[in-house]
């Protein structure tokens, strides 16, 4: 045991004064600075680079074996001297550990580089000047792996036959320290700079994974003439690394990548963590692939509210680069206030002009937390309004426009399918949708308009930025490209409820076309044609509306006139223009003509023969005996209206009922809804007359005038015209009596009126109305 243990001690001492004396004669005899020309050399030769060290070579040996080279700079085959360095550190050392020294092994315990930096170039042709150097190791790909065979052997080889050292590329520790790397890409204008790049690698091995660390700043600069940036994005990456240098297939287990990042000169930071079980970089095929990806994202920015906005993006992501090809499978994205969507993309030109097409599927949420968050909540009438809101649809686009084809859209218990498009700023919208019911009441702004409406995304900012004011929003119009069909089954607007509605609008530069709105209204129809002219100011409209059958006595009792005083079909037309984009300023500009009729129509709840007959009795002394009905049947009712600056006039109003007529003409002001309305009532002798009357009264008209404001009492508008009626009437009487009639005329008059006046007038005016 005793000899056993001496020879051990003994081979250790000799081992021993053999590594002294190695060093001994290596720090003796041997000048590092003498490698320097041979290493300039062998990177000429393989590479094309040319290298130049500045600094000095140096050997350490304790506590590890090992070299340093200070100030190193390699330029590219046509670099000039003066150009900056393809490549350049300020310091680079490599130590190897001792005890495989003693097995006959090089074992790299460390290796670390000291102010990395390299610059790349594309120019404008999109050739990068890294290029000239892959095409020449790529022309002498078999020497330059002799050179680095050492270097590619796994881990512990079996010792060459020619009985060299053998490499256990196993490196303990790699550092990069305060690295920076400068792209600068001439064809899309575009500068990216890494800096402050630190690495960190331990165990670092060509066939096992290994914990890798990196942290860099990145900023991205679209437009080298503006000082700020366009981005700048401090970023943290961790994981797990197994190089598979011999396939060429990169994995990344355990993958983390955060980012802290701003945009332009805004001073808040966006978060994001990128995490993955696995990634993939497949060299070879150029293929990448992330298995159990999740994106969470932090946004705080002014349009997004006071506090930070979190997102979370699960997916599986498989990447074809040289097809520019990419698969977003599994695709789940939650957020606050109900937010779940989910889906499936692909994406092509991923480099060049990326689009993507795919299916999505929003589950009902709210709309209203989001578009407050946004601050583009549209003021409404009702506070329910958007609260329901989900859909289905495959979607296809690239980064400046969007289609849903497909669609199927659930709104506020509402059910819309067909399909929808547009751009992202907002100059065209595209729909072809079919639905079942709308209450577009809910969506228009309340009686009093909300000074606190606002809008700040490029597709809602023009469309919302003047409601307070105007009634559409003319700088989008100006400029949007707009091809709409609707069809609904019912529709409500303006406390009105159409049904079988079909409306199609189309627009170009500006000039918009409503050539089509149909709808089925109180068992009538309406129709219109008509264009809205944007762009120039004021704005331009023109309206051809037509009524056809539309029971007059529904439409007023929905109005709120309950019971309706009027009964029968209403008839109409005409063509409308006007300038403007205010209530108020299309009122004052209204010029046109309409056409307006009612058939078979019906007073209710009154009978005017009845009153008309009794009231021509009783200025004879007689009296009815007949039995009446309640309604007052209207033979004809018609008048047109021809409208100039907002003020309408007709000379040709007619109303006929069994045994009367009555004829008027008079003008309403639009804008201040003041009227002033003349009207005769005339006995006439029909085959239905309702009742005989003298012949006499039958030569007299009984005049109204009526005059107010629509939004005044109406039992105040009409009132008898006694100097027409006396006027009237001395006609008559002097044509009977001479002129000595006329100082008897005045009595007679007043005579008149305390007989049968009170009952004559309220029957003219129930009429009017």
């Amino acid at each position: 045991m005793k000899r056993i243990l001496r020879t051990l001690l003994a081979t250790i001492g000799i081992l021993g004064l053999v590594v002294v004396g190695a060093v001994v004669f290596v720090t003796t005899f041997f000048d590092p600075e003498d490698l320097k020309p041979r290493l300039v050399d062998v990177v000429r030769e393989h590479s094309g680079l040319k290298l130049e060290l500045d600094g000095p070579l140096s050997w350490s040996f304790y506590p590890r074996l090992g070299v340093s080279v200070k100030a190193a700079e390699a330029r590219l085959p046509n670099q000039s001297s003066d150009a900056r360095p393809f490549a350049a550190f300020d310091q680079a050392e490599v130590s190897l550990a001792f005890a495989p020294l003693l097995r006959g092994e090089i074992a790299i315990d460390g290796l670390t580089l000291e102010g990395l930096s390299l610059n790349l170039a594309r120019d404008a042709q999109g050739r990068g000047n890294w290029e000239t150097l892959i095409e020449r190791l790529e022309s002498r790909g078999e020497e330059a792996e002799a050179v680095l065979a050492p270097a590619s052997a796994g881990p512990n080889p079996e010792a060459s036959s020619d009985g060299g050292l053998s490499v256990a590329l196993n490196i303990a520790s790699v550092q990069v320290h305060q690295g920076q790397v400068h792209y600068r890409d001439d064809q899309a204008e575009r500068d990216i700079i890494l800096e402050q790049l630190n690495v960190t690698g331990r165990n670092v091995n060509p066939d096992k994974p290994f914990p890798l660390n990196a942290s860099f700043r990145v900023t991205l600069d679209d437009d080298v003439a503006v000082e700020t940036p366009t981005l700048v994005s401090e970023i943290i990456l961790k994981s797990q690394v197994d190089l598979g240098l011999a396939e060429g297939r990169h994995v990344l287990q355990q993958l983390s990548l955060q980012a802290d990042t701003r945009l332009g000169d805004a001073q808040e930071e966006q978060r994001a963590n990128l995490s993955a079980g696995e990634a993939v970089l497949d060299l070879g095929e150029q293929h990448l692939t992330l298995r159990d990806g999740q994106l969470n994202t932090s946004l705080l920015h002014p349009r997004l509210g006071d506090k930070r906005l979190a997102l979370e993006t699960t997916f599986q992501l498989d990447a074809d680069l040289p097809a520019q090809t990419a698969q977003l499978r599994e695709l789940h994205l939650t957020g606050p206030d109900g937010l779940d969507l989910n889906g499936n993309l692909n994406l092509t030109e991923l480099f060049t002009a990326p689009t993507y097409r795919g299916q999505l599927q929003l589950s009902p949420l709210s709309l209203r937390p989001w578009l407050t968050r946004l601050d583009i909540l549209p003021s409404t009438a009702s506070d329910t309004a958007l609260s329901e809101v989900g859909l289905t649809s495959p979607i296809e686009g690239d980064l400046q426009t969007i289609t849903l084809d497909g669609l199927t859209l659930n709104l506020d218990g509402g059910t819309f399918s067909g399909q929808l498009g547009g751009r992202f700023d907002g100059s065209r919208l595209n729909l072809d949708l079919q639905g079942d019911t709308l209450n577009l009441d809910d969506y228009l702004p309340p009686d009093t308009p909300s000074s606190e409406t606002s809008a700040s995304l490029p597709l809602f900012e023009s469309a919302y930025a003047e409601q307070a004011t105007a009634l559409v929003p003319a700088s989008w119009l100006a400029g949007l490209n707009l091809e709409a069909h609707l069809e609904l089954g019912e529709l409500h607007f303006l406390r009105q409820r159409f049904q079988n509605v079909a409306l199609a609008l189309e627009g170009q530069e500006g000039r918009h076309r409503l050539t089509r709105f149909k709808a089925d209204f109180h068992e009538g129809q309406l129709s219109a044609t008509g264009s809205l002219d944007a762009r120039e100011t004021p704005l331009r409209w023109q309206l051809s509306p037509n009524i056809s059958a539309v029971r007059l006595g529904d439409l007023l009792e929905s109005l709120g006139d309950e019971p309706a005083p009027v009964q029968g079909l209403l008839e109409g037309n005409g063509e409308l223009e006007s300038q403007g984009n205010s209530l108020a300023e299309l009122k004052r500009a209204l010029n046109g003509h309409l056409e307006t009729r009612l058939a078979e129509g019906q007073l209710t709840g009154t009978n005017i023969s009845r009153q008309l007959c009794t009231t021509a009795a009783r200025l004879e002394g007689k009296e009815t005996s007949r039995e009446w009905q309640e309604g007052t049947r209207l033979q004809r009712a018609e008048a047109s209206f021809r409208i100039r600056d907002g003020v309408a006039e007709s000379d040709d109003l007619i109303v006929t009922i069994p045994g009367i007529a009555l004829d008027g003409q008079g003008q309403l002001d639009v804008a201040s809804e003041r009227f002033d309305l003349k009207a005769d009532a005339h006995f006439t002798d029909t085959v239905d007359a309702a009742c005989e009357v003298n012949p006499r009264l039958k030569q007299v008209p009984f005049p109204v005038h009526c005059e107010g404001q629509l939004s005044e009492n109406s039992n105040e508008w009409c009132r008898f015209d006694r100097q027409a009626l006396q006027g009237s009437l001395g006609d008559l009487l002097r044509q009977e009596a001479g002129e000595e009639i006329d100082k008897r005329l005045e009595d007679a008059m007043d005579k008149l009126e305390e007989k049968a006046g009170g009952e004559l007038r309220g029957t003219l005016e129930s009429l009017l109305k």
